[in-house]
């Protein structure tokens, strides 16, 4: 049976598209590590704010070839020409705020990350047992650990990464699951 078989119980949010059911059950929440992914994830979550995640999901392809595959070192690179590029994109979300934000924020990976944004992130992981959330209105939409590092991330010369962006980041990429119970993606 293939992993999105509509049959099986999902978070209620993942159940309105084939999009959301596909992300569910492929990506969210699953453990994610790499510079490029977690920047992607990172980026694409501050495009989300204020928007739907569905959106998203749709323009991502748009957002991998518009911004050269979330190479850091290539998106840190990018000038005036390039926001200009963007901004002319109907594939993609054309904020110049979210679109500066992004190249600021690969210059300061470069520049006040020399640990590697992989180590940085996944340094706000929680550790220790967690109760996994009965429904839907048992997810937090921020978390002391996020608070923590959407602290970090703007200490750092970071922006548009504050606390819910900074929880979404953890949920996309299994710092935290959040699957209900329910789910069949729940682990225990």
């Amino acid at each position: 049976m293939p992993a999105t078989a509509p049959e099986r119980p999902r978070c209620a949010w993942a159940t309105s598209a084939p999009d959301y059911v596909a992300y569910h059950d492929d990506e969210w929440g699953t453990v994610l590590h790499g510079e490029t992914e977690l920047f992607e994830r990172m980026t694409l979550e501050a495009f989300q704010s204020g928007l739907s995640w569905l959106v998203i999901l749709r323009k991502r392809p748009a957002f991998r070839r518009a911004f050269a595959g979330f190479d850091v070192d290539t998106v840190a690179g990018f000038g005036e020409a390039d926001v200009a590029r963007l901004l002319a994109d109907a594939g993609i979300v054309r904020n110049r705020a979210k679109i500066e934000a992004a190249i600021a924020n690969a210059r300061a990976v470069r520049a006040a990350v020399p640990e590697g944004l992989d180590e940085l992130l996944w340094s706000f992981a929680p550790s220790g047992p967690r109760t996994r959330p009965a429904t839907l209105a048992d997810v937090p939409a921020t978390s002391a650990e996020s608070t923590a590092l959407a602290k970090e991330l703007k200490r750092r010369g970071l922006r548009f990464v504050g606390p819910t962006t900074a929880y979404a980041l953890m949920q996309a990429t299994g710092m935290v699951d959040d699957h209900v119970a329910s789910c069949w993606r729940a682990t225990g």
